[in-house]
C-alpha cells in the first residue's frame, strides 16, 4: 500500500494506520475517513501527497 505525506512531514503508513485517532492498522488511504486530520498539524486529508 502507498504512503502519503503531509506538508508538515507526517507520513501516513497504511500498515500502521493512526489508531490513536480512530484509523486501524491496515486501513488503506482511500478508506481513511474524509474528516480525519493530520495528527501532527491538523491539516485535512486533501493536503496529503502520495509518496
Amino acid at each position: 500500500m502507498k504512503k502519503y505525506q503531509c506538508p508538515c512531514g507526517y507520513e501516513y503508513d497504511p500498515e500502521l494506520g493512526d489508531p490513536d485517532n480512530g484509523v486501524a492498522p491496515g486501513t488503506a488511504w482511500e478508506d481513511v475517513p474524509a474528516d480525519w486530520v493530520c495528527p501532527t498539524c491538523g491539516l485535512d486529508k486533501d493536503s496529503f501527497a502520495e509518496m
